[in-house]
């Protein structure tokens, strides 16, 4: 099995011990949501990937997949169906977690999880000829001029949990200021639509995960320990059918920060294996 220690900053291991000393509290994480959003390629599976802006006061350089911190406003968009399952929250949680995994998709890469609202399941296209006022509406949302229940109801559109798998959760660490409780789904592409980076990432691309981890492995690019830990697991799956059919256990995974010879280190979580 892969190691699952990996170096982090001293300051952290300093965070760790005044934790752990009682001498201050940790950060309540804030829910979050992001979306592995995948399509067929040439060459196999292919995963959208944006690189963070250098200026970004979280994560700045690294590859992520789009998503963010859940809004208030999330838990009121128009939506058809049951929540979605298996995330182990209450429906009200679940759709919010949704909604926020498919508004920052929207925001980061102009990428719209939605149909119209006289859509029965299994369709999934969004209407296309609304490409051009939607991504006004996107720039609009970004601005704070409209909210993300303006764009869908203004066009029609709807929220449905078939249009997001949940995948997997990870909480960070408690010896950090800013922590997320982070739900990760899984999406295809919708047919008809195109990926466009934001003020947010220096660019935006489609990469076979296993391409993400050896530019990874090689320093080209700079992931953290969840993403790469979804780019193997979704990697190692044949086409997209097979990822957005694959059961899954939803269970929170949370890292610890350690400190050992005054160095400190990051262990992940047992049976997690760490591709890098």
């Amino acid at each position: 099995m892969p190691a699952r220690k990996i170096a982090v900053p001293a300051g952290l291991g300093i965070l760790a011990e005044q934790i752990a000393a009682g001498q201050r509290p940790p950060a309540q994480p804030r829910d979050a949501a992001t979306v592995i959003l995948l399509r067929p390629g040439a060459a196999g599976l292919e995963v959208l990937m944006l690189a963070r802006a250098r200026a970004m006061d979280f994560a700045p350089g690294a590859h992520v997949f789009p998503g963010g911190s859940l809004d208030p406003q999330d838990a009121s968009v128009p939506w058809q169906g049951p929540a979605p399952h298996g995330l182990g929250v209450p429906d009200e949680r679940a759709r919010a977690l949704a909604c926020a995994a498919i508004r920052e998709t929207f925001e980061e890469s102009g990428v719209l999880l939605a149909v119209a609202a006289q859509a029965q399941p299994p369709a999934r296209d969004l209407i296309r000829d609304a490409a051009q006022q939607l991504a006004q509406d996107r720039q609009d949302l970004l601005a704070g001029a409209v909210s993300f229940a303006d764009v869908l109801t203004r066009h029609g559109l709807t929220l449905r949990a078939d249009l997001l798998t949940p995948w997997t959760r990870w909480i960070t660490p408690e010896a950090a200021d800013r922590r997320f409780d982070t739900w990760f789904f899984v999406a295809a592409m919708p047919a008809g639509q195109a990926a466009d980076a934001s003020a947010e990432s220096d660019s935006i691309d489609w990469l076979r995960p296993a391409d993400a981890l050896d530019g990874a492995r090689a320093g080209r690019l700079t992931l953290l320990p969840p993403t790469a830990v979804a780019l193997a697991e979704v990697g190692g799956y044949p086409d997209l059918p097979a990822v957005l059919a694959a059961p899954r256990a939803i269970t929170p995974l949370m890292p610890v920060i350690q400190v050992q010879d005054g160095a400190a280190w990051l262990s992940l979580p047992p049976g997690v294996e760490y591709p890098l």
